[in-house]
């Protein structure tokens, strides 16, 4: 595990850094300098490319996982990533080829506010296909157990160009209709860096041959990419269904509040880009005990670290909105706790998306993320449209889904596999969430109005004080208790 604890902790750091420069971003700066309406426009974007960028990818990102361990010699590893490399690039001039098609049907989509996405369609395009070939060398890093440059690219660089550009706008360096171009512009580099990074770790003689397993690889690669493009339909389609029905700044409202509940994953996300490859190591290697170590270290380990994160998103929101300028911003508690928990179950999962993917049986990926796709796609519809539940029936149906096709998640990999995440530990840890979640919840210190240059620092105050109560008693209690595994 050394290698997992010292490559985790780096992306761990990286990641929680990106997520404080996101949050700056998200909560003060969009909120000030692009207003609502602009940053439900960035959103609606980069929330529509990220439907696209499965399809260009092809799943190759997890395919380049999976099958890499696999070969025993140079020749071998050469042939196969010979064979894949271009495949996004072939899938992204076809998508490109009928870019038109699909602009007047984005354009449609959002009839009420066309004149404002009409000319940024094509950047939907750009940073899809930017991001599919980045996760494609990423994965190639990955492979290689070098996962931090590329984590540094995924959950920082991103982060940090947005300030960058919301600063230009705010200076009025550039416009704020310039801004989502700079922002692809940032894409486009990122790839370029991650290509140059990747061919440095492992640099493949072009080969023209075929690997002899081609056909598997291009099947296990069209079953990912339908899962992949569900699991996208469930994180992102509800950004794209707001600005048809109430406009670019609901869409603002809700990706803030989306991104605040999804905060708690962040350790998840660092933990998974160094023992995704593992897993597959291990079951290449038909190593089960390792992978139900790794099953079941992972899962105690983030249901711990998330719940407190679960625990200082929640009971702090109140006082976190109070921050942000515009009251539409505050109607977001009950998104960010349904969000935030759902968010939470996953965690407690583990790596059991990755056991899946990666053992004989990952042809079940694809009809749990396409039942999930369907079962959010319905609630969407039915919360959102028909009993017009507003944002906080999106947030519902991703629950539900999450909900839902976790729990088969765990049944399935018990079933076939006859392994389980969950022990006494787990609960332990559940009831000292809840119960510490219980106590803080209702609490606050009572500070008078404080202001810095007309802003408002009271409600900072106050979730810092409360904040470091809250993580000193939560992890004496858990220390006590000892229901962490190494």
């Amino acid at each position: 595990m050394g290698i997992i604890f010292k490559q985790s902790l780096k992306n761990t750091l990286i990641i929680y850094l990106g997520f404080l420069i996101g949050g700056i971003n998200t909560i003060v700066l969009y909120t000030r300098f692009l207003k609502e309406e602009y940053y439900g426009l960035v959103t609606f974007i980069l929330s529509s490319s990220n439907l696209i960028m499965p399809l260009i990818a092809f799943g190759l990102h997890n395919t380049i996982i999976k099958f890499f361990s696999a070969y025993q010699s140079k020749e071998g590893k050469d042939r196969f990533l010979s064979s894949v490399i271009f495949i996004p690039l072939l899938i992204s001039l076809m998508v490109g080829y009928f870019w038109d098609f699909f602009h007047h049907k984005i354009v449609h989509s959002i009839s009420g506010e066309n004149s404002m996405v009409s000319n940024y369609t094509i950047y939907i395009f750009i940073v899809a296909t930017s991001c599919a070939y980045f996760e494609v060398f990423y994965s190639w890093a990955k492979v290689q157990l070098q996962s931090v440059f590329g984590n540094l690219l995924k959950e920082l660089y991103n982060r940090a160009a947005v300030m960058i550009c919301l600063f230009a706008v705010y200076f009025d360096l550039i416009t704020k209709d310039e801004f989502i171009v700079y922002l692809s512009y940032a894409y486009i580099f990122r790839t370029f860096l991650m290509m140059a990074y990747a061919l440095g770790l492992y640099r493949p003689r072009i080969s023209f041959s075929l690997p002899d397993n081609f056909l598997e690889i291009l099947k296990y690669s069209a079953y990912i990419l339908l899962a992949g493009s569900a699991s996208a339909i469930v994180l992102d389609l509800d950004k794209v269904m707001i600005p048809g029905k109430e406009g670019f700044a609901f869409a603002a409202y809700y990706a803030v509040a989306v991104f605040i509940g999804s905060f708690i994953e962040a350790p998840s996300r660092a933990m998974t880009q160094i023992i995704q490859p593992l897993t597959s190591k291990s079951i290449n290697e038909n190593n089960s005990k390792e992978v139900e170590s790794l099953y079941q270290k992972s899962s105690i380990n983030l249901l711990i670290i998330g719940g407190l994160f679960f625990i200082l998103i929640n009971t702090n929101i109140s006082e976190l909105f109070k921050v942000m300028p515009d009251s539409g911003y505050s109607g977001g508690e009950w998104v960010v706790l349904m969000i935030s928990f759902a968010k939470l179950f996953n965690m407690s999962l583990g790596n059991s998306s990755a056991i899946i993917n990666n053992s004989r049986f990952y042809r079940i990926s694809l009809p749990i993320g396409m039942g999930m796709a369907l079962t959010v796609l319905f609630l969407n519809n039915y919360f959102y449209y028909d009993l017009d539940m507003s944002t906080d029936g999106l947030a519902l149906s991703t629950l539900i889904g999450i909900l839902l096709f976790g729990t088969f998640k765990l049944w399935y990999v018990r079933k076939k596999l006859n392994m389980f995440p969950y022990n006494i530990q787990t609960i332990i840890t559940l009831t000292i969430i809840f119960t510490v979640f219980v106590i803080f919840k209702y609490w606050d210190f009572n500070c008078s109005e404080i202001l810095i240059f007309k802003f408002n620092i009271s409600p900072m105050i106050n979730i810092v004080l409360k904040s470091l109560i809250t993580i000193v008693l939560y992890l004496f209690i858990i220390f006590k208790t000892n229901v962490s595994q190494q």
